[in-house]
């Protein structure tokens, strides 16, 4: 399922600057850390995907489906940069949910929860998850479908399947994604999403899809690319499967007294809310800790940062893509759509994370400066980072292309 094995996966806050798949391997070449035989050899791609097609046709694909389908493919060697690299592991937990859950975001979210009410209170009905979550979850897979991924499933997912590691589960992905274009829910050409093969209005991976993507407004096909309606009804599929509880909250942000004993945190360990409220832990308003149920201590930012008390439910959206930081911003998103605010316990930095319009702010002063950067979209990539680095090293800041609050500051203020 998620990440690998995932049902989707996370559109990006950012993504951080990458060698070239070939100067990659050259610089390791001379280090003497790998073997000229690992170099990607295209040259093997075609005789792969000649050898795919028993696996496919093992796995339900038409054998007219898979000659066309595969007609003219070439390998896209820009995924296996990708491989190794998740956002939700290798970011700061305060960069990564500032920009997935921003007013903006919210705003947006809110506007959602109005457009599709009755498609929204329908799915309630059927799937027993509330509209605010599965718009959650809409809203940080793909911004309300507005940002799907661009790559094209077949080639990554067949070029992943030839090269790298976890071809297995990658070939898996491959044929479903066969199998879901030959059966005609989801045309070709609409397959365009995410480096790993995840696409649509909330993400799923083909064999996600196959196995829990439904047909909510009745036109014959389950359509994640082209109906909103079967996306947001199989994301409360996925949801209710996954163990949701309608009766329960995701957790919420709790207090812990002075001198609290941390060991054994976390959302595995599971104790009784009558546990934690006699080892001094209440809501963060101060209020004790009510009902029954057990739940787990989370600490995203360790001991220091906010801390939260997690049901069931937490679990289920963590199913979703395998990261407590992705899971916590599905929750929290899901919590501002219904009129909650932010958190109350800062995080344990001095330089906190840049919202959307911030990042956008950061690369429009950065144009100003003369930094070719393209396009001002707030999605801060190699330009960006690169011009982020000269201007840390002119400013005598750590460089590390990051930005944060305080390089926002310096550049506004002319420095």
């Amino acid at each position: 399922m998620k990440k690998f094995p995932c049902p989707v996966r996370p559109s990006r806050p950012f993504t951080p600057p990458v060698p070239s798949i070939r100067l990659g391997i050259l610089g390791l070449l001379a280090a003497g850390l790998v073997q000229a035989a690992d170099v990607p050899d295209p040259s093997r791609f075609a005789p792969c995907v000649a050898e795919l097609k028993a696996g496919a046709l093992g796995r339900g694909v038409s054998a007219a489906g898979y000659d066309r389908l595969t007609a003219g493919l070439q390998p896209d060697l820009k995924v296996l940069e990708l491989l190794d690299y998740q956002p939700e592991f290798r970011t700061p937990i305060w960069d990564y949910l500032s920009g997935l859950v921003d007013d903006e975001r919210v705003a947006d979210g809110q506007g959602m929860l109005v457009q599709w009410r009755d498609t929204l209170n329908a799915v309630a009905a059927r799937y027993r998850v509330d509209p605010a979550t599965v718009v959650a979850v809409w809203g940080v897979e793909s911004n309300f479908g507005r940002n799907f991924g661009n790559r094209p499933l077949l080639t990554s997912l067949s070029t992943l399947s030839c090269y790298g590691r976890r071809q297995a589960y990658f070939r898996g992905e491959f044929y479903d994604a066969l199998k879901i274009v030959d059966n005609g829910d989801v045309k070709a050409e609409q397959m365009l999403g995410s480096w790993a093969g995840a696409f649509g209005h909330t993400q799923f991976m083909p064999s996600t899809f196959l196995r829990l993507a439904v047909d909510f407004d009745g036109d014959g096909r389950r359509d994640l690319v082209g109906s909103v309606p079967d996306a947001l009804a199989s994301t409360a599929n996925f949801l209710r499967k996954a163990g949701w509880r309608e009766e329960q909250p995701w957790g919420y942000e709790v207090r812990l007294p002075a001198g609290f004993d941390v060991t054994g945190a976390g959302r595995r360990n599971k104790q009784p809310l009558a546990e934690w409220s006699a080892r001094g832990v209440r809501r963060i308003d101060g209020t004790p800790l009510e009902g029954e149920g057990s739940a787990g201590l989370l600490l995203p930012a360790g001991p220091k940062g906010p801390a939260f008390l997690v049901f069931r439910n937490f679990d289920a959206l963590y199913a979703y893509n395998a990261a407590e930081s992705y899971a916590l911003a599905i929750a929290h998103l899901s919590d501002r759509l219904r009129g909650g605010g932010p958190f109350q316990t800062p995080w344990p930095t001095d330089d906190a994370g840049l919202s959307r319009a911030e990042r956008r702010e950061v690369q429009a002063l950065l144009l100003a400066r003369g930094h070719a950067i393209g396009a001002v979209d707030g999605m801060l990539g190699d330009a960006s980072r690169a011009a982020i680095r000269s201007e840390q090293l002119r400013l005598g800041y750590s460089v590390d292309g990051r930005a944060g609050q305080k390089l926002l500051q310096a550049l506004k203020e002319g420095r």
